[in-house]
């Protein structure tokens, strides 16, 4: 009985162990065979620092391959605070103070506890360059990192000198960096737009995709419509030790550069764009401190040059302070993008698209006449004053003086539905497409809260509720010139890889919209306006009368308070169009002046065309 009992307690003891055995063994088989990677990974990630390098953002070009965004080169020498002692950080300033280099300097001018200072980093009165010792010692504990740049910004030249003298030396490395300039700070800034820090909003909707709330991102313009496209992939290192306590370097990402962007702009146009309003606002009057210009490519619609005055430096905007409070404090508003998102009543560059309509939904005829006696009051509450009292007046010569009481009729016997129905097809209170982003405008009567017949004839003069960006102006002047296609207009031409090597993607021409007009009458609208700039009597004679190639235009001046706005559009050659303009000069009060800054960009165009 007592041999049974031992051999039953025999029996359980080999049991037990067995199972603690085979459970030692799962869990082994678990962690090395089955999980063993895994736990590898989170043992070696445990004791490892990742480490980031640099984005690098892909370039914005113009039409020719020339820099507008670059990514300049520069340097920078840091220092591992964990490494580096005072000795070392004494010479390296020394160093630095040899060759006129400056270094970072966080120490508050107002810090009189120097002394507490110094006991806190172990420094003593009798060192060399004791107070530059504790700014950088400041520094470096404000940082969040062991990293501490100490020279942000060094020249290539005194990179070099500096790298031969510290070399071999713990704790301190210089390195290469990209600084993002403007290669013409002043040159379209509107349009190319600048970087800034991501904001929470930014953060949450984007952190999906790799950011973090160190990054800088597009704000607006190009940097801000292409982000995706520019911004490339940083690369990533990991460091740790490994069993035999060797320092090992894994690379976990590779870096890759953003793509470059090419846009259609002309450089050489869009300074002349800029000079040309500049010169002409301020030659314009008193009240006239803004405006904008655009030059569309008939053939594609792509935007050859786009000007808003006042204009700002995008590289001392992009470095915030005291230039961006400037800006924002300046009354005329020089951020605001005027040639894509100002809208501004029109006036008469509005004609031509009434005489359209009008021909084509029969209400008149190229020789239908209409006399003015000035006044036009078929509408009593909405009475329609002209310039002059122009007698009998037929299509080409009510669009060559500008004839209010010619188009004030022609509107009234079309209805503002129809005027609208031609205004959205010539890109007038349509988005045009354009990368960018843009406003929509508006447009008299889809777009009006209220509505009556008088106030139709206010419309069809381009006055009541009409407001439109120069860009859609510009679209409208480039679809009479493309027969009444309107294409989709555009900045971007193209996009290459980093090198420029490789295509990755190129816009073509896209239809946007079809004016649905018979031939003759579209012609009928063309000639009449070519006798805007050819007829003695004609309102763009005094500018254009003598210019070596034919224009086909329309001026308009815009009621408002102040003076008048001043708006101009054009394309030339008429017989042949290669390029239409817009302009608008806000308190331009006469269009002269308006005429005069898309002279200078015809001028411009058909140099460059002519070598």
């Amino acid at each position: 009985m007592r041999r049974q009992s031992q051999s039953r307690l025999y029996t359980v003891c080999v049991v037990m162990t067995l199972t603690v055995f085979a459970a030692f063994a799962a869990r082994l088989a678990d962690w090395q065979l089955l999980h063993g990677e895994e736990y590898r990974e989170m043992a070696q990630n445990a004791g490892s620092i990742t480490e980031s390098s640099e984005r690098i953002r892909g370039e914005i070009l113009d039409k020719d391959g020339n820099g507008l965004v670059v990514n300049e080169t520069r340097c920078r020498l840091t220092v591992d605070r964990t490494k580096i002692d005072n000795s070392t950080l004494a010479y390296i300033l020394d160093l630095l103070a040899q060759v006129g280099e400056k270094w970072t300097d966080e120490l508050p001018k107002d810090c009189e506890d120097e002394k507490a200072l110094c006991q806190r980093y172990g420094l003593t009165g009798s060192e060399k360059r004791l107070h530059d010792l504790i700014s950088v010692r400041y520094g470096m504990e404000k940082a969040e990192t062991d990293r501490f740049d100490l020279a942000p910004d060094l020249s290539q030249a005194h990179a070099g000198y500096l790298s031969e003298r510290l070399q071999g030396m713990d704790g301190v490395e210089i390195k290469t960096r990209f600084v993002r300039q403007a290669e013409q700070p002043t040159l379209a800034p509107h349009l190319l737009g600048a970087l800034g820090a991501i904001s929470a909003e930014e953060y949450e909707a984007l952190s999906g995709e790799g950011y973090r709330l160190s990054d800088r991102i597009g704000k607006f313009g190009v940097e801000r419509a292409l982000e995706s496209t520019l911004r490339g992939v940083a690369g990533e290192k990991q460091t740790y030790q490994n069993a035999d306590g060797e320092t090992v370097t894994v690379t976990t990402t590779e870096p890759k550069p953003g793509n470059t962007v090419w846009l259609t702009l002309d450089s050489d146009l869009q300074a002349i764009a800029d000079r040309a309003l500049e010169d002409n606002i301020h030659a314009a009057g008193e009240d006239c401190e803004s405006g904008a210009a655009v030059m569309l490519k008939v053939s594609d619609f792509s935007v050859l040059a786009a000007a808003s005055y006042p204009y700002f430096d995008l590289n001392r905007y992009s470095a915030y302070g005291e230039e961006y409070a400037r800006l924002l404090s300046d009354g005329r508003a020089p951020l605001f993008d005027r040639a894509f998102s100002g809208t501004y009543a029109c006036g008469s560059v509005f004609k031509p698209c009434v005489a359209l309509a009008a021909l084509q939904e029969g209400v008149i005829t190229p020789e239908t006449e209409i006399f003015c006696s000035r006044i036009y009051d078929y509408y009593p509450s909405d009475p329609v004053a002209c310039m002059h009292y122009h007698g009998t007046e037929k299509l080409t010569t009510a669009l060559a003086h500008s004839c209010n009481y010619y188009f004030a009729e022609a509107g009234r016997r079309l209805g503002i539905e129809k005027i609208d129905r031609y205004a959205e097809r010539l890109g007038l209170g349509e988005l045009t497409g354009v990368e960018t982003g843009e406003s929509k405008g508006v447009l008299a009567g889809r777009d009006s809260d209220h509505w009556s017949p008088g106030n139709t004839v206010q419309a069809a003069i381009g006055q009541s509720d009409n407001a439109f960006t120069p860009l859609q102006l510009a679209t409208c002047a480039a679809t009479i010139a493309n027969d009444g296609k309107r294409l989709q207009t555009h900045v971007v031409s193209k996009i290459t890889d980093y090198e420029r090597t490789k295509i990755i993607g190129e816009t073509q021409p896209k239809l946007a919209a079809a004016l649905q007009i018979d031939k003759k009458h579209l012609k009928a609208v063309q000639n009449a306006m070519c006798e805007v700039t050819r007829n003695p009597e004609g309102t763009a004679y005094g500018v254009f009368g003598d210019y070596p190639v034919t224009v086909a235009a329309k001026t308009g001046t815009a009621e408002n308070a102040g003076s008048d706005h001043a708006t101009f559009i054009c394309y030339a050659p008429a017989e042949n169009p290669e390029v239409a303009v817009a302009v608008v000069l806000e308190h331009g009060a006469k269009s002269v002046c308006a005429m005069n800054a898309a002279k200078a960009l015809l001028d411009g165009w058909f140099q460059k065309t002519a070598n």
